[in-house]
């Protein structure tokens, strides 16, 4: 057994958290990824000029396995709508659901390709790269199972500690469940 796994709280000591099947809804690619949504557009209020209120612009989009729901109505294009509520969808799966990590068993294809495709890689992320949620929900898997601890997670990725930070950082809500399943495991939070 090596350090990191030795470091590994047990699931039963691990947070509370929501879990789903694999591979994680974040990392399945955008069009299967709505093929398992439910789509509802409706008329919103909100700036977009005299045309705004005439087209059924506004998306919502909800998975239908979780529940999670995810809007965009900023744009007068339903097209553009969706794109914006399918990338806010894949967000919000990462941060709020589950899979078991790589330290608790062996991935899933489309979950493997995105850990052989970022491994050692992880300084390369930016906002715009379509991965970046489902990059985003397999580190927090790992967080999860590590109790918060980054060192233990960079030493799976072979990346910095501060890598994985500065990647959970950009994603606010991301940053702040990290810090809960630190608390959860009695460790400080991360600055």
């Amino acid at each position: 057994m090596d350090k990191a796994s030795a470091e590994m709280p047990a699931i039963a000591q691990r947070m509370n958290v929501t879990w789903v099947r694999c591979p994680h809804p974040a990392t399945l690619p955008p069009d299967q990824l709505q093929e398992a949504c439910e789509l509802r557009t409706q008329r919103r209020s909100g700036p977009g000029g005299q045309h705004r209120n005439k087209t059924s612009s506004g998306v919502f989009l909800t998975h239908r396995a979780t529940g999670t729901v995810a809007e965009a109505t900023e744009r007068r294009s339903q097209a553009q709508n969706r794109v914006v509520a399918l990338e806010r969808l894949r967000y919000a799966l990462a941060v709020q659901q589950r899979t078991l990590s790589v330290f608790d068993q062996a991935s899933e294809s489309e979950e493997k390709v995105v850990r052989e495709r970022y491994h050692q890689n992880l300084n390369r992320m930016n906002d715009r790269n379509t991965d970046k949620p489902a990059l985003l929900a397999l580190l927090l898997n790992d967080l999860h199972a590590a109790g918060g601890q980054p060192s233990l997670v960079a030493q799976r990725w072979e990346c910095s500690t501060t890598a994985i930070v500065r990647l959970i950082r950009s994603v606010p809500a991301a940053f702040v469940l990290v810090n809960q399943i630190r608390a959860h495991h009695g460790r400080m939070p991360l600055k």
